[in-house]
């Protein structure tokens, strides 16, 4: 019998699973894809692949798993920013400010390339799902301020923000596209700082 390092067998079950997913969190960020599988995934954890297959189906089930944990956690702390911030104009650049940190942090890279390995619809639309009701903070900070086209200006704040995740992904300083980011998305919309 497998030795249980929990008080319950239910926290033991929670433990070993949330081992596996770290280890597949750092495999996708550190190989890709194609790196999480169950062999790969259990052996990165100090664990049989017979089993992972106790915790998880397959590799695309534990892809989906991370993906969609980490888009629990960037949308509880987008929320969480976003809340604590001021007026309208502030929680606008609070929203852009928390999704550029938590994109240099690695929350976004394990979304797109986790979410970039799936085949099944259903989990592709519920990753879909969950990307959109992460900007509902910024759409209604929009519309609070009279946007007249808050789900349009929020994909187009969102697409300046995209640029920026990508060219801290390619290596530029955080700060300065952090700042830019911040300036450039003040600019446009006419936000009092």
């Amino acid at each position: 019998m497998p030795k249980i390092d929990a008080p319950t067998v239910a926290e033991h079950r929670a433990n070993q699973e949330q081992v596996l997913l770290a280890a597949a969190r750092e495999l996708l960020l550190s190989k890709g894809v194609g790196a999480v599988t169950p062999a790969a995934v259990g052996a990165a954890a100090g664990l049989a692949r017979s089993s992972v297959y106790k915790y998880f189906r397959s590799g695309e089930e534990i892809l989906a798993r991370i993906v969609a944990d980490s888009f629990v956690t960037w949308g509880r702390i987008v929320r969480e920013a976003v809340a604590a911030a001021g007026g309208a104009d502030a929680r606008v650049i609070a929203y852009a400010r928390a999704t550029v940190e938590l994109a240099a942090a690695g929350a976004h890279r394990i979304a797109v390339l986790g979410g970039g390995g799936l085949t099944d619809d259903s989990a592709r639309e519920r990753i879909s799902r969950a990307h959109h009701e992460i900007a509902e903070p910024l759409r209604q900070a929009l519309a609070e301020r009279g946007d007249p086209e808050p789900e349009l200006t929020a994909e187009l704040v969102d697409g300046a923000l995209g640029r920026a995740i990508d060219r801290i992904d390619a290596g530029d300083g955080f700060d300065r596209v952090l700042s830019t980011t911040v300036r450039f998305i003040g600019r446009a919309l006419n936000l009092e700082e």
